[in-house]
């Protein structure tokens, strides 16, 4: 019981003389350490808001202006051409602390240089915003740089150059333009031909029509208005109905995993990884509360919007509560992100029981070797799960309703409250698995059962609801499990590879697999979560799961390394790598199942404030020829090569323009919300977006902040990750290319439906990828 009275800053006890009280030190020690840390980190936001504030100005830059200012007085040079002289007589006479002329001028030279400041660094920004409201540069074809975009790039280097902290260019990025209604119904109808028959085609054409002629101008109107008033006109409503409104589990449905380091491994005890990743994590949490990552940039140049990050720790999904009004409109129940400034803890699930572990002792980071030692004492613990504990996560595997209404009744208050608060309120959620998982070369589905590990687990071993679940496995190979209403693939990929570069090339670990140091006994060991679970939650809890697993069990997933060939080789066709593999995509899908379908790319829109994803729609009709062609007996090679480079130049183009914010679905997207705000009734908007997409597919960045030297570190390589599929009767792809020589594949799909089989299609993917290099005559290694 030392560490409880530890934790107690002082006792008292009523005697017959009084009350007697006991101080504890080493807590009171604690406390304050802990308050001088917080007021600390206040303190550092202050001076960040400041100088975010004012960029790319600079105390230093002010007191140069006011230097010079004073500097010219005193040569009797009037750089102000009068104006100081104004101020001057602006100011009243004998009072305050400028009684004297000479006091008089320099406080007039000061306002007078404190506006200059101020002007200055408002026409850089305005400047910088109409820099980047050109999107042209995109749509040049390479090596063929026209001479206004070279001096549109001098311009922004000289303006993006002054050492940015992480939201430095949020104020300077152009908000994302609402589309022409007529531009994006043309480019929705081309989008479409491809899979509809001339009568069907006719028929969609003349509800466009009478969509763009009849409803469409009042509801983009309403659009515009908000597109003036919001800083994003989708964002916001992407977030809250596409995420927070959604009732069906997340598990599956809306998480997706991220995977390891696959090819090197750096220890094979669980602690001690686990110790140096959380430690990594929480150095990175201190550099985003610092503002000191840099932003990422396009082309070295171009910032990208960086609000996503915000919430990557700290962060919670609460489940909707049902309401009066979500009685009558079940659309109207919605979960919230709860986002906390502050988490100096991890919660920890394993073997059925919950820890709390401090990250911190008093105001200092824990070392990874203190972390190891507590990750350790967990594993060690042989205290069984308390009843109705094992499964407890499972609600936040099922229905959203189902664990609004029991977090509601049976979480609400006493230790249940408590217990949830401390998962809740963690900086994320740490998952200590008993099985191992790896992926070796000889074993395919090795790969395939780690995506699933990671996608799901057992259905009660994460905390799907947490911003993210690190997963840690008995052979130290790590993963990560994310909820995707805070934030897009792209910035939880930032983090993990911040983690993985720290892992391996600053932290590192002993000859024995140890984190490097020496363990401080003397910490408090992690404190067991406490739960009184009654019966009926405990059917409730059995409920969920059973849900979860039913879903679970459903999916099929193939994960694989394509090995022939990556991205050099890809460059030689003349095209870019993600077209190559979109329309090797295409061609897969069709010798699967011998027909089209829609089919969803996402793109970034985050070069504009707030921006986040919007889909290419990668079936055209440029594609289709070329599938056909392929598939339907010999052709001249050079003609193939010719419908290839034109379905390719089809789909960049439609990229850039997604990119660029022309895309066509967040645009209908909107105008449908609005035409539900409005009461409007549309078929053509009804029917665009019931339209499912059975082939859905994500492309993962290799690399953001270069960590790895891929020359010095060839085989320190993440496969990636991936999600389930979005239809039932559909596929789920995500794909890395990961560098020159190798690409990774993550193919999901129902054994519940009979017309998908992610392994058939993963082969035909394969497939299609070597007889489309086949056409450019491209040398390959052995598969």
């Amino acid at each position: 019981m030392a560490e409880a009275h530890q934790a107690v800053a002082f006792q008292f006890t009523v005697t017959p003389d009084g009350v007697d009280f006991r101080l504890s030190r080493e807590a009171l020690k604690h406390i304050y350490l802990s308050g001088i840390n917080s007021w600390k980190k206040r303190l550092i936001r202050i001076k960040n808001g400041i100088l975010r504030g004012v960029y790319p100005g600079s105390p230093t830059s002010w007191l140069a202006i006011v230097m010079a200012t004073v500097g010219f007085s005193y040569c009797e040079v009037d750089i102000s051409m009068g104006l100081v002289c104004c101020i001057q007589r602006c100011l009243p006479e004998r009072c305050g602390p400028y009684q004297t002329p000479q006091t008089r001028a320099l406080l007039s030279m000061a306002i007078f240089s404190t506006g200059v400041w101020v002007t200055g660094i408002f026409l850089f920004r305005q400047t910088l915003k109409l820099l980047l409201s050109y999107h042209g540069w995109m749509f040049e074809m390479h090596g063929k740089t026209s001479h206004f975009t070279k001096i549109w790039a001098i311009g922004v280097r000289l303006l993006s150059s002054q050492r940015p902290m992480l939201y430095s260019f949020q104020t300077s990025l152009p908000k994302l333009p609402v589309p022409g209604v007529r531009a994006t119904i043309q480019r929705y109808l081309e989008s479409v031909q491809p899979l509809l028959d001339d009568e069907e085609y006719y028929r969609m054409e003349t509800l466009a029509k009478e969509f763009q002629d009849k409803t469409a101008p009042r509801l983009q109107k309403y659009l515009i208005l908000k597109s003036w008033w919001a800083t994003n006109y989708v964002s916001d409503w992407w977030e809250e109905y596409i995420y927070l409104r959604g009732r069906t589990p997340l598990t599956v449905n809306s998480n997706y995993y991220v995977m390891d380091l696959v090819l090197v491994k750096n220890t094979d005890v669980q602690a001690a990884r686990l110790g140096n990743a959380v430690h990594a994590m929480i150095m990175y949490r201190r550099k985003l509360d610092r503002e000191e990552i840099k932003p990422v940039m396009a082309l070295g140049m171009v910032p990208m919007c960086s609000y996503q990050m915000e919430r990557m720790f700290n962060t919670t999904r609460i489940p909707g509560k049902e309401t009066g009004l979500a009685s009558a409109c079940p659309l109207a129940i919605t979960d919230v992100l709860q986002h906390l400034a502050e988490s100096r803890h991890v919660a920890v699930y394993h073997k059925g029981r919950f820890f709390k572990v401090w990250l911190y002792e008093g105001s200092r980071l824990l070392k990874p070797r203190d972390l190891e030692m507590q990750f350790q004492r967990i594993l060690d613990d042989p205290s069984p799960p308390q009843p109705g504990e094992e499964k407890l996560a499972a609600l936040t595997a099922g229905g959203r309703v189902e664990w609004a209404q029991a977090r509601q009744t049976f979480f609400s208050s006493g230790k249940n409250k408590a217990s949830l608060d401390a998962i809740e309120r963690a900086a994320f959620f740490v998952a200590l698995d008993e099985e191992s998982h790896c992926y070796s070369p000889d074993d395919e589905a090795s790969l395939s059962l780690y995506g699933k590990a990671l996608l799901h687990g057992n259905c009660y071993n994460r905390w799907f609801d947490k911003s993210f679940t690190l997963i840690s496995f008995k052979n130290g190979v790590l993963g990560l499990n994310t909820e995707h209403a805070w934030a897009d693939a792209p910035i939880i990929g930032h983090l993990w590879e911040f983690v993985l570069g720290t892992d391996t090339l600053h932290l590192g670990y002993t000859e024995s697999g140890h984190c490097l140091g020496e363990p401080n006994p003397m910490l408090a060991p992690p404190q067991r979560l406490q739960w009184d679970i009654p019966e009926q939650c405990q059917a409730v809890i059995e409920s969920s799961y059973q849900v979860a697993k039913a879903l679970a069990d459903d999916v099929e997933l193939y994960c694989f390394q394509f090995l022939p060939f990556g991205k050099g080789l890809i460059k030689k066709c003349r095209t870019s790598p993600d077209a190559f593999v979109q329309i090797a995509l295409q061609l897969a899908h069709f010798r699967d199942k011998g027909k089209f379908c829609l089919t969803y790319e996402a793109s970034m829109t985050r070069m504009f404030r707030e921006g986040r994803t919007e889909t290419v729609r990668s079936c055209t009709s440029e594609s289709k020829v070329f599938v056909q062609a392929m598939t339907k007996g010999p052709h001249v090679k050079a003609d193939l090569q010719n419908l290839f480079r034109k379905a390719s130049e089809k789909h960049q183009n439609m990229y850039r323009l997604a990119m660029t914010g022309a895309g066509i679905d967040r645009h209908l997207f909107c105008l449908y919300l609005v035409s539900k705000y409005l009461g409007v009734r549309s078929p053509f908007l009804a029917e665009v977006l019931s339209e499912p997409w059975r082939l859905s597919t994500s492309q993962i960045p290799q690399s953001q902040i270069r960590m790895f030297d891929p020359n010095q570190y060839p085989n320190y390589l993440a496969a990636g990750g991936g999600f389930g599929p979005v239809a039932d009767d559909g596929y789920g792809v995500s794909y890395m290319i990961a560098g020159e020589n190798t690409i990774f594949f993550h193919v999901s799909s129902k054994f519940s439906s009979s017309e998908t089989n992610a392994q058939r299609f993963g082969n035909h993917i394969r497939q299609a990828l070597l007889d489309i290099a086949d056409l450019f005559q491209v040398p390959k290694a052995n598969n």
